[in-house]
């Protein structure tokens, strides 16, 4: 009987690989994600040639897109006009950075919910993700496809692509629409944003290049702030 027991279970194990490959390849978050990772290597494969024939701008680069990837749009933009960088790096490399974070963490937050694949260093930030999507979730379901669209294009705290592709899932999008709906208001809130931070920059460097350099820094830190405090009265609230 154990020994019927252990052959049932290897023969799962076994299993998994092959189905989460099929998965892979045939479904739509699969080839998503396949996607997303591609954009990521290649995104990185430029800077690493960034790097070698331009380390300064290289590095400011880098420093914008961990920037992004840590505390979002508004402060990696806002970061790269202090830095002296134009729209023609900022507004494309957000895109970029907002695509790739959409194409891989959706997939996987989809696969994770339906058991295909869990990440165990992942579970705790995809539970956050659900909390926050669940909790806009029935505001926008009013509102459909044209509530998912303002969700994300609106710049306030925890409106992102990925909290937004989440709540399109919940909601029982196609991946297609879901994508679209989401990557259309990305767009749309980086260049709403890199128009108000341009202008606001511009402004505070006709007075004087070290105040602007000075004030940008100053309106980082309070978006930093603006974050760290939602991020700490969310979880409050959701202790409570």
């Amino acid at each position: 009987m154990e020994e019927e027991s252990e052959q049932q279970t290897g023969e799962s194990n076994r299993s998994q690989p092959q189905q989460l490959k099929t998965t892979l390849l045939r479904s739509s978050e699969g080839r998503l994600l396949l996607l997303g990772v591609a954009m990521a290597f290649i995104y990185t494969f430029w800077l690493g040639i960034k790097l070698l024939f331009s380390p300064e701008e290289s590095q400011l680069l880098i420093g914008m897109t961990a920037t992004e990837l840590m505390f979002g749009r508004a402060v990696a933009m806002a970061f790269g006009y202090t830095l002296g960088l134009g729209h023609r790096t900022v507004i494309p490399i957000c895109i970029v950075i907002e695509t790739i974070l959409v194409l891989i963490f959706y997939p996987l937050f989809v696969f994770s919910w339906r058991h295909l694949l869990v990440i165990k260093r992942l579970k705790n930030l995809f539970a956050r993700i659900q909390k926050s999507a669940e909790t806009h979730k029935d505001k926008i379901q009013k509102y459909g496809v044209i509530g998912l669209f303002f969700f994300v294009w609106f710049p306030f705290w925890m409106t992102g692509p990925v909290v937004g592709s989440v709540i399109g899932f919940l909601l029982g999008l196609r991946v297609w629409l879901n994508m679209t709906v989401v990557l259309t208001g990305t767009c749309l809130a980086i260049f709403g944003w890199a128009f108000l931070l341009r202008q606001f920059h511009n402004q505070v460097a006709s007075y004087s290049s070290y105040a602007a350099m000075v004030l940008m820094s100053l309106l980082v830190v309070i978006i930093i702030a603006g974050h760290l405090l939602y991020r700490v009265l969310h979880e409050n609230k959701n202790k409570t």
